[in-house]
């Protein structure tokens, strides 16, 4: 049994290296681009043609790169097929995208910028396939190496084309397609994945069942795409006057108010990349291998999101002194955040039964509740009701995912305490929000008392493994 714990570890780690270094330039990376732009409302167009090109990924993709490690993790499945199938799935969508330009011009911001998005989206789609099949080979230290020399690239591409040439969005959006580019060639040169490229592999009922798994995913895809993203365009267009300020300036604000939070998702992605393999692979009493390792995982991410929530305002001294503001963006986009990593982890059910319809029935009603709050909220209240349609939206497809993952998988969630420590992360938010009397020492006590119970819960469980491996080395 501790097999499977210390392999999840082991992967963690790994990815966690591969990871750290991407956490560590966004870290460095929103901050600077704050500086290197100057203004809010550039800021926020840049954060628009990023997630255009985001909202395409996953339509020219076709979600194949989630069948490929499904599909490639399987040990009945020649991983040639798999590889080829996936490159001429791309290589399909992305000659529709091009068939489909007259439409995608209407689409705001993405004339001005097409070439750069189709060879943002392209190479995107490569890289992820590529890294994909490499973790279903568990070549796991070269994804860790690739995401050390990915990271390295953007950031030094950022500093050129930001800073040297001063191409603002387009030397954003470049950036990213560079490093990417480099990260692609890299994996195919290393990983000697030519040999797994054979136009006579290509399988057609292996395809359709790939596609079967794959094609739910993604308007699954798009609707976290919507939660997440489509509230810039929200804000920019219904918030244009508010304050005073364009609609650009609050999107802006947003984005950058989105840096802390997506820390936490970061978190949680270096952890989930990890934990899918475990998944898949380790078959025995696995209704109680995912009860208590989603146990421990609440616990860690409820005592990093009351940090976040407490340290906001000074952290955000990190950025141009005209973002400061963004800080009232972060304590509901931090709660939004820490249910989207819950609702990561039981997606994982889903890709284990084969069951990714679900995946879309579960994120398409909070697709629909984020954008129903965004437009009844945002005129009255302001641009943080972006945030609060965003949290809403993720809390309702995390109640919608416990409820399908139960009929799947009979895994304890210990709802009494995620109930207690969500509303005391709620309180917290609502004290510094609405900034009562002494909100720092009401915050700091919900905090200590989150952190402290978290800490008695991880060293129970580290204390019971160890338990068992001294019985297990004994007998």
């Amino acid at each position: 049994m501790e097999s499977k714990y210390k392999r999840l570890m082991s992967n963690t780690a790994l990815f966690a290296l591969s990871s750290f270094s991407s956490k560590l330039l966004s870290i460095v990376l929103q901050p600077y681009i704050t500086f290197a732009m100057g203004e809010v409302d550039e800021v926020g167009i840049t954060k628009l043609v990023q997630q255009i090109g985001l909202l395409l990924i996953p339509l020219v993709s076709m979600g194949v790169s989630f069948a490929i490690i499904r599909f490639g993790l399987e040990k009945t499945n020649d991983k040639r097929t798999v590889f080829t199938n996936g490159v001429v799935t791309i290589g399909c969508g992305f000659v529709l995208m091009a068939l489909f330009y007259p439409l995608l011009k209407l689409i705001p911001l993405f004339s001005q910028y097409a070439v750069l998005l189709y060879l943002h989206v392209l190479f995107s789609c490569l890289r992820t396939l590529c890294t994909q099949f490499v973790r279903s080979r568990q070549l796991n230290r070269l994804v860790a190496v690739d995401g050390v020399m990915c990271s390295a690239t953007n950031l030094g591409f950022m500093v050129l084309f930001l800073s040297g040439m001063k191409l603002g969005a387009s030397g954003y959006v470049l950036a990213v397609i560079c490093s990417d580019l480099l990260s692609c060639l890299f994996i195919f040169l290393v990983a000697d994945l030519h040999r797994y490229f054979r136009w006579k592999r290509f399988s057609f009922p292996l395809w359709k069942k790939m596609m079967a798994y794959a094609l739910p995913m993604v308007p699954a895809q798009i609707s976290f795409w919507v939660i997440s993203a489509s509230n810039l365009f929200f804000v920019q267009t219904l918030c244009e006057g508010f304050g005073g300020e364009t609609g650009e300036y609050w999107t802006g604000l947003l984005s950058v108010g989105s840096f802390l939070p997506n820390m936490l998702t970061v978190l949680g992605t270096i952890f989930y990349e990890a934990w899918q393999l475990s998944a898949v692979t380790e078959e025995n009493g696995r209704a109680a291998f995912f009860g208590r390792v989603f146990y421990i995982y609440q616990t860690l991410l409820f005592c990093c999101c009351s940090g976040i929530i407490l340290l906001c305002r000074p952290l955000m001294f990190l950025f141009r002194e005209n973002f400061y503001e963004a800080w009232r963006f972060v304590p509901l986009l931090t709660l939004g955040a820490l249910f989207n990593c819950f609702n990561q982890f039981l997606s994982s059910v889903y890709m284990v039964e084969k069951r990714s319809s679900l995946s879309l029935a579960t994120m398409l009603p909070g697709a629909v509740i984020n954008c129903l709050l965004s437009w009844w909220l945002l005129g009255e209240f302001g641009p943080n009701a972006a945030s609060f349609a965003s949290m809403m939206s993720y809390l309702l497809v995390f109640l919608l995912r416990v409820v399908t993952v139960r009929r799947l998988l009979p895994m304890r969630f210990r709802m009494p305490r995620l109930v207690l420590f969500t509303l005391l992360l709620s309180l917290e938010a609502w004290l510094m929000l609405q900034e009562v009397a002494l909100w720092p020492l009401w915050c700091g006590i919900i905090t200590l008392f989150i952190c402290l119970t978290g800490a008695k819960t991880l060293l129970s469980a580290v204390s019971q493994m160890l338990k068992r491996r001294r019985r297990k080395a004994t007998s």
